[in-house]
C-alpha cells in the first residue's frame, strides 16, 4: 500500500495540522520542521514517489541524518545523469511543480492532475522498465537497515525540536513501523511522533550530486 491511512485525518476548508508524521525520505519540508501544514504536504510525497518510479532511487540520501534533513528541509534534489536521460522535460517538470519547497506554490492536486505530462501527450515513449527494475533493486532490496536509520533519526530529530518547542510537553510515544510498498517491491521505515499537547497551529537550492552515490554499486 502507498498510503497509511492510520495516520490520515478528515480534514476541513483551510485546517491546518501539526503532529509530526511521515516516512523520513517522503516527508514534506514543512512537517519536519515542524510547522504547521496543510494537505499540501501529501502532494510533495506523490512528487517523491513519482521520482522513484522514474529513476529507481530517492531524490534525499545520506547516511548522515542532519545532512538528509538538510536536503530535505532545502528540497536539493536533482534529476542526474544518465538515470534521467530518457525522461522527459515534462515528467520533471511535474516533479519539480509538486516538490516545491514553498506549500503556497507547490501543486496541488487538481493543478497536478491538469498537467501536460498527465492531461497530455509530452511522455518519452522509452521503455524504461528494465533500468527502473535495476535500480530499484540496488537502492532498495538490499538496504532494510538503512531505513531503519532513518526512522530512528528522524524520531530523534523530532523529539529534539519538540523539547526545544513544545514549552513544556513532554514525549509521549514515538514508535517506528514498518509497512511494505508492494507496489515498489521495497520497504519503508514508517514513524509516528505524538506529543502530549499538540502544537500551535497558527526557491531553491539544489546542488545534490551522486557521483559515488552508496545506492549504486
Amino acid at each position: 500500500m502507498i498510503s497509511d491511512f492510520g495516520l490520515s485525518k478528515m480534514e476541513g476548508s483551510g485546517d491546518v495540522m501539526s503532529t509530526a508524521c511521515g516516512t523520513p525520505g517522503y516527508v514534506a519540508p514543512e512537517v519536519l520542521a515542524q510547522k504547521p501544514y496543510s494537505k499540501a504536504v501529501d502532494c510533495w510525497s506523490i512528487g517523491v514517489i513519482a521520482y522513484i518510479l522514474l529513476c529507481g532511487y530517492p531524490p534525499f540520501y545520506d547516511e548522515n541524518d542532519s545532512k538528509l534533513f538538510e536536503q530535505i528541509l532545502k528540497a536539493d534534489y536533482e534529476f542526474d545523469a544518465p538515470y534521467w536521460d530518457d525522461i522527459s522535460d515534462s515528467a520533471k517538470d511535474f516533479i519539480s511543480c509538486l516538490m516545491e519547497k514553498d506549500p503556497s506554490k507547490r501543486f496541488t492536486c487538481e493543478q497536478a492532475l491538469r498537467h501536460p505530462w498527465i492531461a497530455g501527450d509530452t511522455a518519452l515513449c522509452k521503455n524504461i522498465h528494465e533500468s527502473v527494475s535495476r535500480q530499484i533493486r540496488k537502492n532498495f532490496a538490499k538496504s532494510k537497515w538503512r531505513q531503519a536509520f532513518n526512522a530512528t533519526a528522524v524520531v530523534r530529530h523530532m523529539r529534539r525540536l519538540q523539547l526545544g518547542s513544545s514549552m513544556g510537553s513532554t514525549e509521549k510515544s514515538a514508535t517506528v513501523l514498518f509497512t511494505v510498498l508492494p507496489a515498489l517491491g521495497c520497504v519503508l521505515s514508517c514513524w509516528i511522533c505524538r506529543p502530549t499537547s499538540s502544537l500551535p497551529c497558527s526557491k531553491e537550492s539544489r546542488g545534490l550530486h551522486y557521483p559515488q552515490n552508496p545506492y549504486h554499486d
